[in-house]
């Protein structure tokens, strides 16, 4: 997920948004942030937990500067020592991660009827 997308913004700016919001790793931050601000490595633990799969510093990096961009995520670096930067939402950030978290749950809610529907599918594939 690369910072710079300059050439397929003009073709689908909504497109792009979306993918930045959807991402795998931009779901879980985005979530993440909407408990309260983290500081880089705790959020890349916690993403990690909620996702079930160690996210790298580079990937985490990427994400949250490709959310800082689109305005989701603040980025607040404090001049101290040693550095502290800690990351939170914006207003138009909350109300994206309200929508990605509102899938979510639905996708928890769901997920019996999504596997049946896959067996049904699987069975009848299976019987051509």
């Amino acid at each position: 997920m690369p910072v710079s997308h300059r050439g397929n913004e003009a073709l689908c700016p909504h497109r792009l948004v979306l993918e930045h919001v959807t991402s795998r790793w931009g779901v879980l931050v985005l979530i993440e942030l909407l408990e309260r601000s983290h500081r880089f490595s705790e959020l890349r633990r916690a993403v990690g937990a909620t996702g079930g799969r160690a996210v790298s510093e580079k990937m985490l990096t990427q994400t949250l500067q490709t959310l800082e961009r689109d305005g989701l995520v603040h980025r607040d670096a404090r001049p101290v020592i040693p550095p502290r930067v800690d990351y939170s939402l914006t207003d138009l950030g909350r109300e994206a991660a309200e929508q990605v978290r509102a899938l979510a749950r639905w996708t928890h809610r769901r997920m019996d009827d999504v596997e049946q529907a896959r067996r049904t599918y699987d069975e009848a594939r299976a019987a051509l």
